[in-house]
């Protein structure tokens, strides 16, 4: 019945999803790939409501966001989600961190000696660093969100007219 709604709704999801995939690509925000593999949105329609939901991988919305660190807060200040709160799980940053410097394969060198350092010690301080300082907010999801909601109000009542026509020239004909 509401056909035109329906697709305006998916088509800004569309257009977010594809617009957030495309920020991730040039913020290198996706080592795996998997973070752009699960961004997806799924529009639900019923006789007198419609849900539009997104999904994504959860350590998404904290690259999206930002944390505020433990110590400092100027990288992400507005952040809702902070270091050293309690809620995370206890070595969850230091795992996805020594995943992600094998991947990449980066070391440091010890200063005395010039030798590399192992990867668990390079894992090490780079979580402590992010722990106190934080996650700058990427955006990669708000920034799309955002742009495309401006319109969405002006779009949708546009495609509920349409609808509403319809259904009016489908009761008079029958």
């Amino acid at each position: 019945m509401l056909d035109n709604v329906e697709k305006e709704l998916r088509n800004f999801a569309k257009y977010v999803v594809t617009k957030s995939r495309m920020n991730i690509k040039t913020s290198d925000k996706n080592a795996t790939g998997e973070l752009s593999k699960s961004l997806d949105s799924d529009v639900k329609v019923s006789k007198n409501s419609f849900q539009l939901t997104f999904s994504m991988e959860d350590y998404g919305v904290f690259q999206d966001k930002g944390v505020r660190g433990k110590t400092s807060s100027t990288k992400a200040p507005n952040s809702p989600f902070r270091f050293g709160s309690g809620k995370g799980k206890k070595g969850g940053l230091t795992e996805g961190i020594n995943k992600w410097v094998k991947r990449r394969r980066f070391q440091f060198r010890d200063k005395k000696t010039g030798r590399f350092m192992s990867y668990n010690s390079t894992a090490f301080l780079i979580s402590r660093s992010i722990y106190n300082k934080g996650i700058a907010p990427s955006l990669f999801f708000t920034k799309p969100f955002e742009k495309a909601f401006k319109n969405l109000d002006k779009d949708l009542i546009e495609a509920y007219k349409l609808d509403v026509e319809q259904l009016i020239k489908t009761t008079v004909n029958n």
